[in-house]
Protein backbone atom coordinates (compact mmCIF):
# COMPACT_ATOMS: atom_id res chain seq x y z
CA UNK A 1 0.00 0.00 0.00
CA UNK A 2 1.59 3.26 -1.13
CA UNK A 3 0.58 6.20 1.01
CA UNK A 4 -1.12 8.96 -0.91
CA UNK A 5 -2.31 12.46 -0.07
CA UNK A 6 -5.82 11.03 0.32
CA UNK A 7 -4.56 8.67 3.06
CA UNK A 8 -2.75 11.29 5.13
CA UNK A 9 -3.62 14.76 6.33
CA UNK A 10 -1.63 16.93 8.69
CA UNK A 11 -3.56 19.71 10.39
CA UNK A 12 -0.73 21.96 11.51
CA UNK A 13 -3.03 24.42 13.31
CA UNK A 14 -4.09 21.73 15.81
CA UNK A 15 -0.94 19.58 15.45
CA UNK A 16 -2.82 16.47 14.30
CA UNK A 17 -1.73 13.79 11.84
CA UNK A 18 -4.69 11.87 10.39
CA UNK A 19 -4.18 8.57 8.58
CA UNK A 20 -7.02 6.87 6.73
CA UNK A 21 -5.62 3.63 5.30
CA UNK A 22 -7.53 2.17 2.36
CA UNK A 23 -7.63 -1.38 1.07
CA UNK A 24 -5.35 -3.90 2.76
CA UNK A 25 -3.59 -2.73 5.91
CA UNK A 26 -0.45 -4.86 6.06
CA UNK A 27 3.15 -4.72 7.29
CA UNK A 28 4.30 -2.65 4.31
CA UNK A 29 1.63 0.00 4.96
CA UNK A 30 2.46 0.07 8.66
CA UNK A 31 6.17 0.50 7.91
CA UNK A 32 5.40 3.41 5.56
CA UNK A 33 3.35 5.30 8.15
CA UNK A 34 5.93 4.61 10.89
CA UNK A 35 8.65 6.02 8.62
CA UNK A 36 6.53 9.07 7.81
CA UNK A 37 5.83 9.74 11.49
CA UNK A 38 9.53 9.40 12.29
CA UNK A 39 10.44 11.83 9.51
CA UNK A 40 7.84 14.36 10.72
CA UNK A 41 9.07 14.05 14.30
CA UNK A 42 12.67 14.61 13.18
CA UNK A 43 11.76 17.75 11.23
CA UNK A 44 9.50 19.30 13.87
CA UNK A 45 10.33 20.43 17.36
CA UNK A 46 6.65 20.69 18.28
CA UNK A 47 4.89 17.38 19.08
CA UNK A 48 1.73 16.33 17.28
CA UNK A 49 -1.10 13.92 18.02
CA UNK A 50 -2.11 11.03 15.75
CA UNK A 51 -5.50 9.71 14.61
CA UNK A 52 -6.07 6.59 12.50
CA UNK A 53 -9.46 6.01 10.87
CA UNK A 54 -9.71 2.38 9.68
CA UNK A 55 -13.22 2.65 8.21
CA UNK A 56 -11.84 2.54 4.63
CA UNK A 57 -9.61 -0.47 5.28
CA UNK A 58 -10.97 -3.57 3.56
CA UNK A 59 -8.83 -6.00 5.52
CA UNK A 60 -5.98 -6.12 8.00
CA UNK A 61 -3.12 -8.56 7.57
CA UNK A 62 -0.88 -7.96 10.59
CA UNK A 63 0.43 -10.45 13.09
CA UNK A 64 0.91 -9.80 16.79
CA UNK A 65 4.70 -10.12 16.60
CA UNK A 66 5.00 -7.36 13.99
CA UNK A 67 2.60 -5.03 15.82
CA UNK A 68 4.49 -5.61 19.07
CA UNK A 69 7.83 -4.92 17.32
CA UNK A 70 6.54 -1.64 15.84
CA UNK A 71 5.06 -0.54 19.18
CA UNK A 72 8.33 -1.25 20.98
CA UNK A 73 10.35 0.53 18.28
CA UNK A 74 8.08 3.59 18.47
CA UNK A 75 8.25 3.67 22.26
CA UNK A 76 12.05 3.55 22.26
CA UNK A 77 12.49 5.99 19.36
CA UNK A 78 10.15 8.56 20.96
CA UNK A 79 11.62 8.29 24.49
CA UNK A 80 12.41 11.57 26.19
CA UNK A 81 10.02 13.62 24.07
CA UNK A 82 6.79 15.34 25.19
CA UNK A 83 3.71 13.10 25.47
CA UNK A 84 1.34 12.80 22.50
CA UNK A 85 -2.08 11.21 22.07
CA UNK A 86 -2.94 8.51 19.58
CA UNK A 87 -6.41 7.24 18.70
CA UNK A 88 -7.59 4.51 16.35
CA UNK A 89 -11.16 4.36 15.07
CA UNK A 90 -12.39 0.82 14.37
CA UNK A 91 -15.92 -0.17 13.43
CA UNK A 92 -15.85 -3.90 14.03
CA UNK A 93 -14.52 -6.35 16.59
CA UNK A 94 -12.56 -8.07 13.83
CA UNK A 95 -10.62 -4.89 13.06
CA UNK A 96 -10.15 -4.17 16.76
CA UNK A 97 -8.63 -7.60 17.30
Amino acid sequence: MKLSPADIQFHEDVRLLMWRPRGLLNEAALEQIVTLIGDLEASSEIPFNRFTDTTAADAIDLNFRHVFHVARFRRLSYAGRPPVKSAILVTSLTLAH
